[in-house]
């Protein structure tokens, strides 16, 4: 028997080898009980050299160059793709890891196929006339409506601010409704002109509240949109992600709270859903609680079925949604409605309270071609406008995921803040809380720095991306 650091004498070699092929058929690989584990190349030519050795003998030759052991890498190799393969296969039967076309065959089974994504785009926006006296700039907010002349909505993703030394900026756009039909060409030629041109702003939008009063001052129009590039993207499929998370909530059943949270997450212009069913459960502030005995007394009586019941459902908006008219939103979550509310119980349907939430924080940034000089140069670089740029789209998308009720965390803003590439060091990071409103938020509260914004268990927070004057200044 040698050492425990010598090689193994022929002896041992035969005892590894009888324990390799008898566990060959090991039940720690394949279906097991957490899931489908493949053996590794290691094992699997580990067991071909031993079951070379027991037909041919001890003495064949399995160095590294010997013939006999190429040929059995090869194979071990194949085989473990095999095994890979069939860990793939087992892998797309289950909702929580298919992948691809797989999760998508699963959400069809479950009725929900997958959801399209929006198209996006950038357009120019320029102010054609200066504006009127004690107008020194025109805000427009990022969820503006914008048109074409055949009835297409697109939004803007970012906020824009015209004035005096900036007329045009370029902004990009997404297509309110998901999928295809809103891949919107400006040089499509339909009957009468370019119908899928986007060329105005929506009149019934309040976010275009600023643009009106601006033009009725004037007394002339403003603004001017220029498209002259393609929306594309419209055609494809959410991300396995995002499509997954779905799947993995919805209901097995219809007539559900589930069933008509997921209706209503699937309808465009919803951010986030909640449904507060308050008679779904025990109701802790009836009378009766704590004082009747539960094998004499039923815990409420059955409800009249002629009698209407009501439950509550809370929409949270994205910013280009228009919640009011007859194919606004709200009209858009009661028509989704109709087929998963059972008979007799009908949706009260709230907008959501939406808190505004900004950041203003001073930032250290190294490695990137930022130009030399002081400090207000710096800042109004255009390597410094796309920096800010890319550092709100990340903000927007930590706060704008958040539910109803989660506090906006300054450790998470921080941690968004460094996570870009270049930003060495965040310093006084400060949450801006501002008021619920509707168009261009009002002047903010500035929190101390370290405090988080609590929106409450009612409301959920909204990102808002304003940048004037420099909130995430370049240092």
């Amino acid at each position: 028997m040698s050492d425990s650091t010598g090689p193994l004498d022929p002896g041992e070699v035969l005892a590894v080898d009888d324990a390799l092929l008898r566990a060959s058929g090991s039940p720690g690989f394949g279906v097991t009980t957490t899931g489908f584990m493949p053996k590794p190349f290691a094992r699997l030519l580990a067991e071909k050299l031993a079951l070379a050795r027991a037909l041919l003998g001890p003495e064949v030759d399995l160095s590294g160059g010997s013939v006999v052991r190429k040929l059995l890498e090869i194979t071990a190799l194949e085989d473990a793709r095999q095994w890979s393969a069939l860990a793939a296969a087992y892998d797309d039967m289950f909702v929580s890891s298919a992948r691809g076309a797989a999760l998508s065959a699963l959400g069809e089974e479950l009725g929900l196929p997958r959801p399209r994504l929006a198209a996006t785009g950038r357009v120019a926006l320029e102010l054609k006339e200066d504006l009127p006296a004690g107008v020194e700039k025109l805000t427009l907010p990022r969820g503006l409506r914008l048109l074409t002349p055949g009835g297409h909505h697109v939004a803007l993703s970012e906020t824009v601010v015209l004035d005096g030394a900036e007329k045009r900026r370029e902004a990009a756009v997404e297509a309110f409704i998901p999928g295809p039909s809103h891949n919107l060409d400006p040089d499509f030629a339909g009957s009468g002109g370019h119908p899928q041109r986007i060329d105005r702003v929506n009149p019934t939008d309040p976010l275009a509240a600023g643009l009106q009063a601006a033009e009725a001052s004037a007394g002339k129009t403003l603004l001017t949109i220029e498209h002259k590039e393609k929306l594309t993207g419209g055609e494809k499929g959410w991300p396995d992600l995002r499509y997954r998370q779905l799947l993995l909530r919805a209901p097995r059943s219809i007539w559900t709270a589930a069933a008509v949270e997921v209706a209503v997450s699937l309808v465009p212009g919803v951010r986030q859903v909640q449904v507060v069913d308050l008679r779904g459960g025990l109701d802790l502030q009836q009378s009766i609680f704590g004082n009747f005995n539960f094998i004499e007394r039923l815990f409420g009586t059955e409800r009249d079925l002629a009698s209407p019941y009501y439950v509550t459902v809370l929409v949270a908006p994205t910013p280009a949604a228009i919640w009011s008219g007859p194919d606004g939103l709200h009209a858009m979550v009661q028509q989704a409605l109709e087929d998963v509310r059972p008979i007799g119980i009908y949706p009260n349907i709230q907008q959501a309270n939406e808190v505004g939430v900004g950041v203003a924080a001073r930032l250290v940034v190294r490695g990137l071609p930022m130009p030399t000089g002081t400090a207000a140069v710096v800042n109004a670089s255009a390597a410094a406008a796309a920096l800010r740029a890319r550092l709100h789209a990340r903000l927007q998308r930590y706060v704008d995921t958040l539910p109803f009720g989660e506090p906006v965390r300054v450790s998470e803003v921080i941690w968004t803040l460094m996570s870009e590439p270049g930003v060495a060091d965040a310093r006084d990071v400060r949450l801006l809380r501002y008021p619920a409103t509707t168009g261009t938020p009002g002047a903010p509260q500035e929190l101390p720095v370290g405090q988080n914004v609590d929106p409450g268990a009612d409301s959920i927070p909204a990102y808002v991306d304003l940048d004037t004057p420099v909130r995430l200044e370049i240092i």
